[in-house]
């Protein structure tokens, strides 16, 4: 069997595996090593993971002073006003949740639907929903202003006859978010087990061979714990599948229920799940293309793979076009003078500038990926995932930010601009996010052994009882 076809490229296989993953009585054992390497030998980590875990590290403890200085001045620290009085902290909790959603979408939904490509993503995205949707959690706490009240978001029997107002998106916000996070939590550990379960076998060291049996809850692989382990898996998949429509939806609810113009459109729940999908999948390529190419898993996570996240991520940005072709329309053809006035804010006010370049990012960069060549090419696709996240933040700023400043009342318009400890508060969530990814990659394995493992015997068993081949 050739690594190489008639033309000296290396030959793939319908899943995108290059043929030397497919070598006969080897398969297991490549795989295994490949991936399981990088967590068992610290050798695996170049100078590059310290030099980059180092500089994230920073943006966490700069998080760290943001949130103490907070605790102790309190929000007036942020650029908030009025009218403004909702500012960067929902700003980034959106753009976060939306992050999350790529992690649902590839792990679960692509699984029911057995998208087999999945395989070689499922367990990187998987982390990144959880620690988005931490870092997004952050910030209706600290919005609070007093966020060590929490728990009275929460319906919990009290002396005091403290009950939650259940008419508050707030209180709407902590069911999503906290069900989302549970639920994506324990898909992610059950995904885990088996993979736990090689490391254990793998280990050298006394002290990793325990913590590994410990976290493989005794898996042996016998047929009644694949049984189970399916079962559950696909149970998981299946309540996980619905949060990617409900959570975003209900995220997008803390405005479709006002009746500000900006905010109080029917679009907004599925124009919401659409961009944290955009949001999402741009933000996975921007952490996979690196990774991949510092640790040389490119016959893991192939261009194939590649191209397919950015055909998704070609189409839900033409939805998000769709959405906002909706917004302007809707606005002139409702004859709402308070709604063409917002459009008309918009593109000619004193936030234009970000508007146009939403635009801009948004839908026409992004059209470059009718290119195949640019979808397969893993600086350009990196550069343009990277314009999306930017564009996907502006928008979330335009939603909130200039649907706030020119309100009903002239006399009460006022301009937004964030400080210091907003951009700290920003960049530090950014910083510790990065932060729990590299310890991910550090210490647990970013592709799923078990899976690839599994998905690259199917193939080698193909290869060799298809004609013709030797």
């Amino acid at each position: 069997m050739s690594d190489q076809t008639a033309n000296g490229a290396t030959s793939l296989s319908p899943l995108g595996y290059p043929d030397r993953l497919l070598g006969r009585g080897e398969t297991h054992g490549k795989v295994s090593e490949q991936i399981g390497s990088i967590v068992l030998d610290s050798g695996k980590h170049p100078k590059s993971w310290w030099l980059g875990f180092a500089a994230v590290f920073c943006g966490t403890m700069m998080l760290t002073l943001a949130i103490c200085y907070l605790f102790f001045k309190g929000t007036g620290i942020w650029g908030i006003n009025m009218p403004v009085a909702w500012g960067f902290a929902i700003v980034n909790f959106v753009w976060w949740i939306g992050i999350g959603h790529a992690g649902t979408f590839i792990s679960a939904i692509l699984l029911l639907v057995a998208q087999q490509w999945r395989n070689s993503l499922n367990r990187m995205v998987e982390a990144m929903t959880i620690f988005a949707v931490a870092c997004a959690g952050m910030y209706p706490l600290l919005h609070m202003g007093r966020p060590w009240a929490f728990y009275w978001l929460l319906p919990y029997p009290n002396t005091m006859g403290l009950w939650p107002q259940f008419r508050s998106p707030l209180v709407w916000d902590v069911f999503a978010v906290s069900t989302y996070f549970t639920v994506s939590l324990v898909f992610w550990y059950i995904g885990l087990i088996p993979d736990f379960a090689t490391l254990r076998d793998k280990a050298t060291q006394r002290w990793k061979q325990v913590v590994f049996a410990l976290a493989s809850l005794g898996w042996r692989g016998s047929a009644v714990h694949w049984q189970n382990y399916k079962a559950i898996y696909l149970l998981l998949a299946g309540l996980a599948t619905p949060l990617v429509l409900s959570v975003h939806s209900v995220v997008s609810f803390d405005f479709a229920v006002a009746i500000l113009p900006g905010w109080h459109t029917t679009i907004f729940p599925p124009y919401f799940v659409a961009g944290a999908i955009y949001s999402g999948f741009a933000m996975v390529l921007n952490i996979m293309i690196p990774v991949r190419r510092i640790y040389g898993l490119q016959n893991l996570v192939t261009d194939r793979h590649l191209n397919n996240m950015a055909n998704v991520m070609l189409a839900t940005g033409l939805i998000v076009a769709y959405g906002y072709a909706t917004e302007a329309f809707m606005a002139w053809f409702s004859g709402d003078e308070y709604e063409r006035f917002l459009l008309l804010n918009r593109l000619g006010g004193p936030y234009r500038v970000f508007y146009w370049l939403l635009i801009l990012c948004n839908i026409i960069i992004p059209q470059s990926l009718w290119s195949a060549r640019i979808r397969r090419n893993p600086i350009t696709l990196w550069c343009v995932a990277f314009v999306v996240n930017i564009g996907m933040w502006l928008e979330r700023f335009v939603i909130v930010i200039i649907s706030l400043h020119r309100d009903f009342v002239p006399s009460s318009w006022g301009m937004y601009y964030p400080t210091a400890w907003d951009w700290a508060t920003f960049l530090g969530t950014i910083g510790f996010f990065l932060t729990l990814m590299f310890l991910f990659i550090r210490f647990l394995p970013m592709i799923s052994i078990t899976e690839v493992r599994e998905l690259v015997h199917e193939e080698h068993e193909k290869e060799a009882l298809a004609p013709g081949r030797a």
